[in-house]
């Protein structure tokens, strides 16, 4: 019977369990979005959603309890300043998983774990765009053949009259 069973052991000792969700924990936040398989997603999800949670309540215990699983500082501040904030009116439900398929190699069911809201970051191909629009935009230069400074003359003459 399965009775009373509250988690997936995912076939590893509960160290090597622990230490992978919390480094798949990091790396969702670092990135806010990770690959995994269905079974490290549900459970990587639970940790994920209970943190945001605590993370929404700024306060030392919250931030003591959260850098226990979050060992980089940098994550750990990013989560209390960009994630939590994002969320603050949302109850619950900070992830979705959606599905992308099997894994070529044994046919595991992969899914992509992301964050609902993404933190504003420019996006690198818009700003590329929006350099070469400033750039097309920009006056170009007078031409400083005689001709051209002839014709700016004539127009120069006729605006005055």
């Amino acid at each position: 019977m399965k009775h009373r069973i509250g988690f997936n052991a995912l076939s590893k000792t509960s160290s090597h369990r622990n230490a992978m969700k919390r480094s798949m924990v990091t790396s969702l936040f670092r990135y806010e979005r990770i690959e995994t398989t269905k079974a490290k997603a549900l459970e990587v999800r639970r940790m994920a959603e209970k943190m945001i949670t605590r993370a929404k309540d700024d306060s030392v215990a919250n931030r003591r309890r959260i850098d226990r699983d979050i060992k980089d500082e940098a994550i750990s501040a990013k989560l209390f300043l960009e994630i939590a904030p994002m969320f603050a009116e949302r109850k619950g439900g900070y992830t979705r998983i959606l599905k992308t398929g099997n894994r070529l190699g044994d046919a595991a069911e992969m899914v992509i774990l992301e964050l609902v809201e993404k933190t504003s970051k420019p996006d690198k191909k818009a700003e590329k765009k929006a350099e070469k629009k400033a750039v097309k935009a920009a006056p170009k230069k007078a031409e400083t053949s005689t001709k051209a400074i002839a014709e700016n003359a004539k127009k120069s003459v006729k605006e005055d009259k």
